[in-house]
């Protein structure tokens, strides 16, 4: 079954509001900690993800740390988060990113462990998905040590995410069914009841007054409208999902 992520406005949360917009250009350096498990798409049912990007600054030991977080619908935008918020001028950009089960992570220069995974580590407690989180780091002269490194990033980054304004997403199903003609005003009514969208029709089916409705709705919503669907059309229907 594939799925349609969509927000769903309604859903949508505000955490605390010391958040702002970053956008800086430049370039960095690539290195990736990769791991994996079997498909990233496992949570096909909602899960909530960051609504816009947040950033969280804080000066520790003189260093600056720069944590911006934002919402990848996929592996394939990380890239693309990565340079929008890049800081030539920074010392070391460090990040990570979770997209179901996936996950990678950066150290960039730090020593092994003491930046990717912190920030991961956030992540994965956040409750969040699908999302990325950059930090920047202007050195400023004063060496953190290996445990101050780990409590630096994994701090700012999970102090990034504690402000950012939040949002459930829920997947749609693709469905269909044949339907005869003189029940589709009873068929509509459901599916508007449930709210499905992308309601289509295909009357070439090959059989006289029947047409095909393909539509997608709410995974939460599936076995109510089909419940209501058979017992409105009073008859034996068969769903198709994808």
């Amino acid at each position: 079954m594939s799925a349609s992520w969509l927000f769903s406005t309604p859903y949508c949360r505000r955490r605390r509001n010391n958040f702002s917009i970053f956008s800086p250009t430049g370039t960095v350096k690539q290195m990736f900690t990769t791991s994996s498990s079997s498909n990233p798409n496992n949570n096909k049912g909602a899960f909530t993800t960051i609504k816009e990007i947040a950033t969280f600054e804080k000066e520790i030991k003189k260093s600056k740390f720069i944590a911006i977080a934002g919402h990848i619908p996929d592996e394939g935008s990380a890239q693309s988060f990565l340079s929008e918020v890049r800081d030539p001028r920074a010392t070391h950009t460090c990040w990570a990113y979770k997209v179901g089960e996936q996950y990678r992570t950066n150290d960039d220069g730090e020593p092994s462990g003491t930046a990717g995974k912190p920030i991961h580590s956030a992540i994965a407690s956040s409750g969040l998905d699908r999302i990325m989180v950059v930090v920047i780091r202007h050195f400023g002269g004063i060496k953190l040590g290996t445990g101050g490194l780990v409590r630096a990033y994994g701090g700012v980054a999970a102090e990034c995410l504690r402000n950012a304004p939040t949002c459930l997403i829920k997947s749609k199903v693709p469905m269909g069914l044949e339907v005869p003609f003189e029940l589709l005003g009873v068929l509509y009514h459901q599916l508007q009841s449930s709210q499905a969208e992308d309601i289509k029709q295909d009357y070439d089916t090959g059989k006289d007054g029947v047409t095909m409705v393909t539509f997608k709705v709410d995974f939460d919503c599936v076995q109510g409208l089909e419940e209501a669907i058979k017992t409105n059309c009073s008859r034996d229907i068969v769903f198709y999902k994808r």
